[in-house]
């Protein structure tokens, strides 16, 4: 991430999420946690024009909690420093917590479960298109805006 100010997101990171400064150099700081995988680089950029969503860009990064209980906590905590968290979403496969770090991008604390094997078998996900329930009555206008797409096929 480039960041106007490091300051404000670096203690955001440290203090209200847990993470650790993991390693440095040309300018980059890399945080994340020792025993877990997932890290963010950042760089601090006073100069750089403020990012915009849009096509090529990343529009937030997710991090895994445990379970619910560890999502509410770690919404306490970023709300706690400053951060706008918003209810908790269910999204059907997980449920998400949505707020903004201090240099204004967008971070989700994810739960594992239930999963992507709820609806579907395991052996067989992304095969075909599985749509959560609110959205089946519009599965017919979803699927003609998709773009055909063909499975990979493996070399041997």
């Amino acid at each position: 991430m480039w960041e106007r100010e490091l300051a404000p997101t670096t203690a955001f990171l440290t203090t209200a999420l847990g993470f650790e400064p993991l390693a440095t150099g040309d300018g980059w700081t890399r945080y994340g946690f020792k025993d877990a995988a997932g890290v963010v680089d950042l760089r601090e950029t006073p100069e750089a024009r403020r990012g915009a969503w849009g096509v090529g860009s990343v529009h937030h990064l997710a991090w895994r909690v445990d379970d619910e209980m560890h999502q509410l906590a770690m919404r306490s905590q970023a709300e706690a420093a400053g951060a706008h968290a918003t209810p908790v979403i269910d999204r059907f496969w997980f449920k998400s917590v949505y707020f903004k770090e201090p240099g204004g991008v967008l971070f989700e604390l994810a739960t594992d479960g239930p999963g992507f094997a709820v609806d579907e078998d395991s052996q067989h996900l992304g095969e075909t298109l599985v749509l959560p329930p609110w959205f089946e009555s519009s599965r017919r206008k979803i699927e003609a805006a998709l773009p055909p797409l063909s499975a990979p096929v493996a070399r041997v």
